[in-house]
């Protein structure tokens, strides 16, 4: 405690008794403690005990004492000293032009407050939100308010219901804020009225003089004829846009998906609509009232101007009992940027088809984590995959996994979907999706964890699969048809299981948690991981081709169908690709640290194994590989040459699989666009490996980094002299 800070005088009001409260001044009596207290020591009562200490709050520290920064003791403080006054101005012009800044400011607090912080500090630090009764008098400040409640009450409903939310749970705590008022359930029937309303006056002040003998009786929004049009429109697409906006959250809850293509509507008329809002920003500035904030890249508002009726301390008392933390609102232009984003992000959620694939589902799911979506896409999101248990709460987990497993429709509703070890699996699939629509880090660290649940659920039913049918059981016999179920889950289970080891070494590069003297391991381990998921791939591809040619055999295979079963197929041809710059990554790599002694830098804490075990303890821990460790990896590149890279130049492959390829996907757009990138990192490194084998023992100017501007997973070799 700062001793001085006893003594000098409240700058505050004392706080009022209550019924069951009565506050005393202890300075003297603490002032007296100081002067008893020696360094260390600590007057407590009996009941103080070391988990209060940790809880507990520093007082007189405004960066840690939450009452401290209060410019008022009580919301009713506030509002007697004209925070948030009814009307906003008795000037009709000056109130429109307030009403304008508030519902900006609130604009940028909602995207503020989507971006993780409290919303007792964004939205709720407008005190015309606090109290609803107060703004009945002002039809469009009372339908707005409404409005933005629902709004934040069915955004908070979305992201508690799926459970996305980040680190820290701030985002779906309201502190017994009023997110519910009476009649809030209203609010669009209120601010449609609101909007016909203004609608008429824009109408009255553009008609022509021989028709506003017809239409005197409508009263003007305000008094100046002159900016009577600008304000009307301005007020219109922020109404408008509050409107569309709270609709697509509504259509996106319907079940089953069936609200997306009305949600898609919506969107686009948010989207038309916020663009109307951004270039309003010219004649509110043009037309602004009193100063103006500083800045004009920084300001909150449209206008410029300082909202009227905002405190961010009127709830401190409310909030945790945590220091208050220093919130930085986004400016109006960010919290533009950030709706539109959103509402792409929604408007791909909402355009697709939903498939019942498990493939192309999670390859649209990975696709669309590219973009780095923010929370409130991602929970819509997640709540449309899974509804009650089942795919968009359509399909049963059981007949996703049959179709993943490749295995007729015929057996969709096979009593084997009772079996203990089936319904667990289920659940794991939907653990999965729910996990993929979670943030970078939180997905990485849960797909790591759930990597040992995927290789127990394929032990037990191989055990279960063994017991009752035998070490013998075929498939291609036909004749039990729980057996050959079983036998493709094991195959598409093992698949899977290597999937997500894939999708968890790669967001390894996305998150930055892979230094370039650990690159060398982490590719040898993609490649590996990579050559078991082409090779599980493949086995359920030939064991499901298998199965449907045992249906109709023909007497004598032709050679035209036999040159078509030697045909790899794309999917496969598309891993071999990152097989092969994989490899000739890591033997590259190795080659370096090997000839030319780059890349070694032993760190003063830690050995290259311990970071071996670091960085692959979960996948170690599930056996992902099988006998793969440590000394595979040294044993693999310790050996590596640039003369045997030059021989076989894994770069070449991987371009030429590339092009080769690409047919196989022509009706597939992302697979197109990676395949592009991948030809383009394996010609890049061909290149360069080429120049480093040439000049590279001669020329110690020779300068090699691996810098990823094509391709988030797999680096571009880039060779400079010093």
């Amino acid at each position: 405690m700062d001793r001085h800070a006893l003594h000098q005088p409240s700058s505050s009001s004392s706080i009022p008794a209550t019924a069951n409260t009565v506050w005393a001044d202890a300075s003297s009596l603490l002032e007296a403690a100081c002067k008893d207290l020696r360094d260390g020591e600590l007057i407590h009562g009996e009941n103080f005990n070391l988990y209060a200490a940790m809880s507990a709050l520093e007082i007189m520290d405004p960066k840690m004492d939450s009452g401290i920064v209060n410019r008022y003791c009580s919301f009713d403080e506030a509002i007697d000293d004209g925070v948030a006054p009814v009307p906003i101005s008795s000037d009709k012009t000056t109130d429109v032009q307030c009403m304008i800044d508030i519902m900006d400011y609130l604009l940028t607090c909602e995207a503020t407050w989507h971006k993780g912080h409290s919303l007792a500090q964004t939205v709720f630090s407008c005190a015309y939100l606090l109290r609803p009764e107060r703004t009945s008098s002002h039809a469009l400040l009372h339908s707005y308010c409404k409005v933005i409640r629902a709004t934040c009450k069915a955004v908070i409903t979305v992201v508690s219901d799926a459970r996305t939310h980040e680190e820290e749970d701030l985002f779906t705590m309201a502190y017994g804020l009023p997110l519910s008022g009476d009649g809030d359930e209203k609010c669009l029937s209120l601010l449609n009225a609101v909007e016909e309303n203004i609608s008429r006056q824009l109408r009255a002040c553009k008609a022509p003089s021989s028709k506003r003998k017809q239409l005197e009786d409508i009263e003007p929004l305000q008094t100046n004829s002159d900016l009577e049009e600008g304000y009307c429109k301005a007020l219109l697409c922020r109404l408008r846009f509050r409107k569309h906006f709270f609709h697509v959250l509504t259509c996106m809850r319907r079940p089953q998906g069936r609200g997306l293509e009305l949600a898609r509507k919506h969107i686009a008329s948010c989207i038309s609509e916020l663009g109307i809002i951004l270039k309003s920003a010219e004649f509110l500035m043009s037309s602004a009232y009193g100063t103006c904030e500083d800045g004009t890249e920084d300001r909150t508002t449209a206008s410029g101007h300082q909202a009227i009726g905002f405190d961010a301390s009127l709830n401190s008392r409310i909030s945790a009992p945590t220091p208050p933390r220093s919130i930085k609102i986004l400016s109006w232009k960010k919290a533009i940027e950030y709706f539109e984003k959103l509402l792409h992000d929604l408007d791909i959620i909402c355009s697709y088809p939903l498939d019942p694939s498990l493939e192309v589902l999670l390859r649209f799911v990975a696709q669309f984590q590219k973009a780095r979506p923010d929370l409130v896409a991602r929970a819509h999101l997640q709540l449309l995959l899974v509804q009650d248990g089942k795919l968009y709460g359509r399909c049963p987990m059981f007949s996703l996994i049959i179709r993943a497993a490749r295995l007729p429709e015929v057996f969709l509703h096979h009593d084997i979907q009772k079996n203990e070890y089936v319904v667990q699996l289920g659940q794991l699939v939907i653990n999965m999706l729910k996990i993929l629509c979670t943030n970078a880090a939180w997905q990485r660290r849960k797909l790591g964890k759930i990597l040992q649940d995927w290789r127990v659920i394929y032990v037990q039913i191989e055990l279960a699969f063994r017991k009752e049918f035998g070490e013998g059981s075929s498939v291609s016999n036909g004749e039990n048809a729980s057996a050959r179920i079983l036998k493709h889950i094991l195959i598409w289970v093992e698949e899977q299981t290597y999937w997500i080891s894939h999708r968890f070494l790669v967001l390894g590069f996305e998150l930055e948690l892979y230094s370039p003297s650990e690159y060398c391991m982490v590719y040898w381990y993609l490649y590996v991981v990579l050559i078991r998921l082409a090779e599980k791939t493949h086995l359920k591809m030939t064991v499901s081709d298998g199965s449907a040619k045992q249906k109709g055999k023909k007497r004598k295979d032709s050679p035209k169908d036999l040159a078509r079963d030697t045909r790899i197929p794309p999917a496969i041809l598309f891993l071999q690709c990152q097989i092969c710059l994989a490899e000739g990554l890591t033997l590259l790599l190795a080659a370096l640290r090997n000839e030319l002694m780059v890349l070694q830098s032993p760190s003063p804490f830690n050995s290259e194994h311990e970071r071996f075990i670091q960085h692959f303890e979960l996948l170690q821990k599930a056996c992902i590989p099988d006998h793969i460790s440590y000394p595979s990896f040294k044993e693999s590149t310790s050996c590596a040459r640039f003369s045997t890279l030059v021989m076989y130049n894994y770069f070449k492959d991987a371009q030429n699989i590339a092009k080769e390829v690409r047919s196989g996907f022509s009706n597939d757009p992302d697979r197109l666009a990676e395949l592009r990138v991948l030809e383009q990192v394996a010609e890049h490194n061909s290149i360069a490996l080429n120049v480093i084998c040439q000049v590279g023992a001669l020329d110690p100017s020779l300068k090699v980094s691996f810098e990823f501007i094509h391709h988030p997973c797999f680096a571009t070799v880039v060779v400079k002299r010093s």
